[in-house]
C-alpha cells in the first residue's frame, strides 16, 4: 500500500486533492450545514481546520465538482447551481497593528473579488464597497451570493496591546459586518469563523440571525 502525504498545514482543498493527500471526508457535514440553514458562526482555536472548512464551502458553492469526486457530498450536490462567493480571510494575511491595516486588507480582498468577477470597483469606504459588490454579483449572475469570513476577530485580537487601535478595528469591523444583515435578500449562505465567541466581541448587534454551531455535535 502506497503511503500518501499528510496535509499538515494545508488549508486548500484543491491542494490536498490534487496532491492525493490523506483527507478525512467531512463534506457531508458541509452539505448538511448548507441544507439546514443559511447564517452560521463557528469558533475554534487556531490550527483547528477552520480555513480548510471555509475553503471547502467556497469550492462547493463555486461548483468545483472535480475536487469532490469520490467524496460523500458528490452525489448529493447540485453542481449546476453555482453561486458567487465573497471571501474575507484574516487568518494569514494583513498586518493589523496599524490604523490602516484592517482597512487595507479588506479593500485588497474586495478588489480581487471584483477583478475576478469583472465588476467595476465600488466607491470608497469598505462597508459600502462590500455592499455594492454583493448587489453587483447578485445582479450579474442572477443567483444569491455567499459570504465567507475566516478569523473574523483577528484584527482585534492582534491589536489587544493597543486599546485604542483594538477599539478602532472593532468599530471598522462592526460597520463591515453590518453589511451582511443589510444584504440579506441577496445572500444564500453566510459562514463566519473566529477564535472568540461572537457574542463577546460586540460586533454583531445588527446581525442577530447567526446560528452558533460551536458546540453542536
Amino acid at each position: 500500500m502506497t503511503k500518501r502525504m499528510l496535509p499538515i498545514g494545508f488549508s486548500s482543498l484543491r491542494k490536498i486533492r490534487e496532491r492525493d493527500c490523506y483527507y478525512v471526508d467531512k463534506t457531508d457535514h458541509a452539505r448538511r450545514l448548507v441544507e439546514g440553514g443559511d447564517h452560521y458562526f463557528l469558533s475554534r482555536p487556531r490550527r483547528f481546520g477552520k480555513t480548510l472548512l471555509v475553503d471547502t464551502l467556497q469550492k462547493l458553492f463555486e461548483g468545483s465538482e472535480e475536487l469532490f469526486r469520490g467524496l460523500a457530498v458528490h452525489g448529493g450536490w447540485d453542481w449546476s447551481a453555482r453561486h458567487p462567493v465573497v471571501r474575507l480571510d484574516f487568518s494569514g494575511v494583513g498586518h493589523f497593528d496599524t490604523p490602516d491595516g484592517v482597512r487595507g486588507t479588506v479593500e485588497r480582498q474586495l478588489a480581487a473579488t471584483e477583478r475576478r468577477a469583472g465588476v467595476e470597483p465600488g466607491p470608497a469606504g469598505a462597508a459600502v464597497r462590500f455592499h455594492e459588490l454583493i448587489e453587483a454579483l447578485h445582479e450579474r449572475t442572477g443567483r444569491q451570493a455567499v459570504v465567507l469570513v475566516d478569523e473574523y476577530d483577528k484584527p482585534i485580537l492582534d491589536a489587544l496591546g493597543d486599546r485604542e487601535l483594538a477599539l478602532a478595528n472593532r468599530d471598522f469591523l462592526r460597520s463591515l459586518y453590518g453589511t451582511i444583515k443589510a444584504c440579506d435578500r441577496q445572500l444564500r449562505f453566510v459562514f463566519l469563523t473566529g477564535v472568540s465567541k461572537f457574542s463577546q466581541a460586540g460586533l454583531f448587534s445588527g446581525l442577530n440571525n447567526l446560528r452558533d454551531v460551536t458546540l453542536a455535535p
